[in-house]
């Protein structure tokens, strides 16, 4: 609902207000002062009148009490006599010994003003000398501030002033501010009761707790700033605050009302003390102006939101700051703790939305950021919580506002768009109820009401999603024997297509027919039927068999159109940064803001789609891309291309078909059932694509040379057929020499078959001995291999031949309810030697040795970073230990990763002993125990044995 209040208030929308709104941005904005008059040479110079203005105009921009250049500030007379490093800049009815009128006429060096700055005409700068001439005397009592002179000038048509602040109280009372007037009002808006009258824009209202004060700011820009306290019952103005020495734009009281917090264009924040109205302690370390504050539910914290791209984060009791969240790419705007004081929000210049865990409550700790969203295609102004922190309300200077669902922080509903920019909020302090109040820079006060919860709750978010949102899980069909064929042709149109009886093989070419138009492109059409649901595999084998063919398949509806397989809708964008990439490389991809990326999601890239594996080891490395290692894979169906520097690219989630989700500013990349390249990287460039049955019907394969060439030699098969899900594991580091002590890493490689992506856990039985190994090891669902260790103790004796044909790898998984076994290549024969040159061992930090009765055991938390040591017994080998890079930790989890260590990776250098390690698990990381080991680069490869890792919520 939408209610206009133009009967109640005077900021009321006219016409021709875009152009008066500008003129009155020129006022505030101009600074010029008017030219010193002249004077009798018998009158007295006045200092306020008519030199403070002059040093104001030509000086002070660089001499004031914030950049001293010079140790000099020339902003108060006091601070004029005070003079700078070179001493005092006056000697009282002497100009001609006077520094100030000597720098002015070039009579000493530096000339002041610089040569690239407006220079005093000739009137001024006498003005300055008789000034001088007559004592320099200064303003009798207190010294006046200094005051924004500007020119008046007529506005050509009516406007209202734009509402530049809004709060709503918990007593029911409403603020509302705009330029050089505050009003409260009844939540009934049938009363304006105006407070004061303030100098300026007023950049700020906010009740306190309880609605019985009211904080205001006021000020001059480039002069100074006010706030006020006031009483809301009485309209009486209890505090004043002066200390700023730019306009103030944010001001608002601790939980308990006895501090005040003010942030100022001049980058400052103060704490005072209420009662005293004394300035408690200055918080410094912005580099921009501040423009919002938020103290947390507690009191004990408070989060600064500033100019210079950064949220800041204090401790109130003694000003140190705890955090500096540097994620933001340009200015921020506004900040809030959640209600619950488990989590700061912020937005500012870049449109993003960004969430982070509080934990820095009482010392210095990194908050960790839980969520970046691209939010609006403006910048975000505002943010609010509503109903106890479930909703938060993004209000941007795109006109626009939206709310998001604060469990995942997704988009659930967009209001429509406002006339004009919102320049204050204000949502209703009432439980259930459902308003909230917008005042624009066109002048008018609006009431809009909020969308049901149920409402909200039924709505899609705009979070990432993945593959099995949108696509089911691959069902097996019959394993019957394929119908073999060879193409007729014509079947270049859907009425010539040739029919397939499924499961069928077609051996056919990409050839211009006798009957074909000269210079048109041979494609070859198939109809086949299928079910709702079900799912086909489509395969060309083509290159395999040497043909010339570089093949595409995409399937068509009945009528001949593309067949949609999903919609990827954008949620934040980026482009490559430092280098292109190649069709190949499943590494390096160094993209812009990959901070706010997380693993598993997916990277849409001029049409290809890729799926984040490993995060960068730091500015100068970029993401690994699935599989991790070897050629990347794609997803959707989409094949790999080669992308060029700052080419763009975009976090994308997939969502299903004719899906309408809300918009968010950023693109909707539709995806047909169609290939190129196999996206699993294994058939060159051949074609290989699973389609599943939106509806029953008959559908068509369509088969073409993806470059439009064609001959005899462009032959072809292609296979349609049911899926048979499956998988093949092959061991790698066969025949292994262990030295006795210690160990040798051998490596499980998955082979998926038909879209199984569950988890398979392989088996090593019937070992000798003295030769140990870290099995059971699961390759976890959706990756590739996994790696193991196999050990010698160390009084361990050679097998014999007939020892090691008892040892059998088994790797077994459950493939629709019914587990399958695979026999997987021995581990071969197994060579014990001496004693190697190094041992390593894992131990926990601080500790000198390992578990006596069993292995290490460590415990981690997702989004938790704990600490271990690693210790060498060098036997021999002085030299440096490597022990991996992104790859250092043998065996993790997906997810859980050795942090912090560089482009160099992980190593105990030449002379000691043993180095300590970060382990970081991500966010998303499932609660499970698995083994993990290092292994040395030198000597042979030792590994550790293998440590028990634990993850567990909190």
């Amino acid at each position: 609902m939408h209610m206009r209040f133009t009967q109640f208030t005077q900021f009321t929308r006219r016409r021709g207000a875009t152009f008066t709104l500008l003129t009155l941005f020129a006022l505030m904005a101009w600074t010029a002062v008017g030219r010193a008059a002249e004077t009798d040479p018998a009158e007295a110079v006045d200092y306020q009148r008519q030199v403070a203005p002059l040093l104001q105009k030509y000086c002070a921009g660089c001499h004031n009490a914030a950049d001293r250049e010079g140790g000099l500030s020339l902003q108060t007379f006091a601070a004029l006599q005070r003079g700078g490093e070179h001493g005092a800049v006056l000697v009282p009815g002497n100009p001609d010994a006077s520094r100030l009128t000597r720098l002015l006429r070039g009579m000493d060096e530096p000339l002041m003003p610089p040569e690239d700055s407006p220079q005093p005409t000739a009137e001024e700068s006498a003005l300055l000398v008789r000034w001088i001439e007559q004592g320099a005397r200064g303003p009798a009592g207190a010294e006046p501030a200094f005051a924004l002179r500007t020119p008046k000038i007529k506005p050509m048509a009516k406007f209202d002033k734009p509402i530049t602040a809004l709060d709503w109280a918990a007593n029911g009372l409403i603020a509302m501010g705009s330029f050089g007037r505050v009003e409260l009002r009844s939540d009934q808006f049938n009363v304006a009761i105006p407070l004061g009258n303030p100098e300026g824009k007023v950049a700020c209202v906010r009740f306190s707790k309880d609605g019985s004060k009211l904080v205001t700011t006021s000020g001059a820009t480039g002069l100074t700033g006010w706030a006020g306290v006031w009483d809301t019952r009485t309209g009486k103005l209890l505090h004043s605050f002066r200390g700023h020495h730019d306009s103030i734009h944010v001001a608002t009281l601790s939980p308990d009302g006895k501090l005040l917090a003010t942030g100022s264009y001049d980058r400052k924040i103060i704490l005072w003390d209420v009662a005293t109205q004394a300035p408690l302690r200055e918080l410094t370390g912005h580099n921009g102006a501040v423009y919002d504050l938020d103290f947390s539910p507690d009191g004990a914290s408070l989060a600064s939101a500033s100019a210079d791209d950064t949220i800041k984060v204090w401790r109130v009791s003694d000003g140190l700051r705890l955090d500096t969240l540097s994620q933001p790419l340009k200015e921020q705007y506004t900040v809030r703790f959640s209600p619950d004081g488990d989590q700061i929000v912020a937005g500012g210049a870049d449109n993003r939305i960004r969430v982070w865990q509080f934990v820095s409550r009482d010392a210095q700790r990194i908050n960790p950021l839980l969520h970046a969203r691209f939010a609006h295609e403006g910048a975000v102004s505002h943010l609010r919580f509503l109903h106890g922190g479930r909703l938060l309300l993004s209000v941007a200077e795109d006109r626009t506002l939206k709310l998001w669902d604060t469990s995942d922080y997704s988009q659930v509903h967009l209001f429509p768009a406002q006339p004009d920019v919102v320049s204050a909020v204000a949502v209703s302090p009432f439980e259930g109820d459902r308003h909230l109040l917008v005042g624009r820079m066109d002048g008018a006060f609006e009431q809009l009401e909020l969308p049901e919860l149920r409402d909200i709750a039924s709505r899609g978010g705009s979070t990432p999603g993945s593959v099995q949102a949108v696509e089911p899980e691959v069902a097996a069909g019959p394993a019957a024997e394929l119908q073999a064929q060879d193409e007729r042709e014509p079947n270049n149109t859907l009425a010539e297509a040739q029919s397939l009886q499924l499961p069928a093989v077609v051996k056919g070419v990409i050839a211009a027919a006798k009957s074909q138009e000269a210079g048109a492109s041979d494609e070859d059409l198939f109809r086949f039927h299928a079910n709702a649901g079900q799912s086909v595999v489509m395969e060309i084998s083509a290159a395999r068999n040497m043909s010339q063919l570089d093949s595409r398949i995409e399937v068509l509806d009945g009528n001949g159109v593309p067949v949609q397989r999903a919609l990827l809708q954008a949620l934040r964008d980026s482009y490559f940064t430092f280098r292109g990439k190649d069709s190949t490389t499943s590494g390096d991809f160094r993209v812009h803001n990959w901070e706010e990326m997380e693993l598993n999601e997916f990277l849409y890239c001029n049409g290809e789609v890729v799926k984040l594996w490993h995060y960068p080891r730091g500015p100068d490395s970029g993401f690994l891309v699935y599989p991790g290692e070897g050629n990347r894979h794609t997803y959707f169906g989409t094949s790999a291309m080669a992308h060029a520097l700052h080419e763009p690219c975009y976090i994308v989630r997939p969502l299903p078909v004719g899906a309408a989700p809300l918009p968010n500013g950023l693109p909707l990349f539709p995806v047909y059932f169609e290939n190129d390249d196999d996206p699993l990287r294994e058939w060159g460039s051949d074609s290989r694509l699973t389609f599943v049955a939106p509806a029953d019907g008959d559908y068509f394969v369509r088969v073409t040379d993806i470059r439009g060439e064609q001959g005899e030699k462009y032959h072809y098969e292609l296979t349609v057929r049911s899926p048979q899900p499956g998988f093949e594991v092959s061991l790698a580091g066969a025949n292994p020499t262990i030295n006795v002590g210690s160990g040798k890493e051998f490596t499980l490689n998955l082979k998926r078959i038909d879209g199984f992506d569950g988890p398979v856990e392989v088996t090593l039985t019937g070992l000798p001995d003295g030769i140990q190994s870290s099995s059971p090891i699961t390759i976890e669902a959706g990756q590739f291999n996994a790696r193991g260790v196999i050990r010698a103790d160390s009084d361990a004796k050679q097998p014999t031949d007939e020892q090691l044909k008892q040892v059998r790898v088994i790797a077994r998984a459950t493939i629709h309810g019914q587990t399958v076994e695979r026999e997987v290549n021995s581990i071969g024969a197994i060579k014990v030697a001496e004693r190697p040159k190094i041992l390593v061992r894992i131990v926990r930090s601080g500790e000198n040795s390992t578990a006596a009765d069993g292995p290490v055991e460590l415990t981690i938390a997702p989004g938790e970073t704990i600490t271990a040591e690693v210790v060498a017994e060098r036997l021999g080998y002085d030299g440096r230990i490597s022990l991996g890079s992104h790859d250092a930790g043998r065996n993790l989890p997906h997810g859980v990763f050795v942090d912090n260590i560089g482009l160099n990776g992980l190593m105990i250098v030449e002379g000691q002993t043993r180095r300590e390690f970060f382990i970081t698990a991500a966010p998303f990381v499932p609660e499970q125990t698995r083994t993990f080991f290092l292994r040395t680069g030198e000597e042979g490869n030792q590994t550790t044995q293998p440590v028990l890792l634990h993850v567990r919520r909190k």
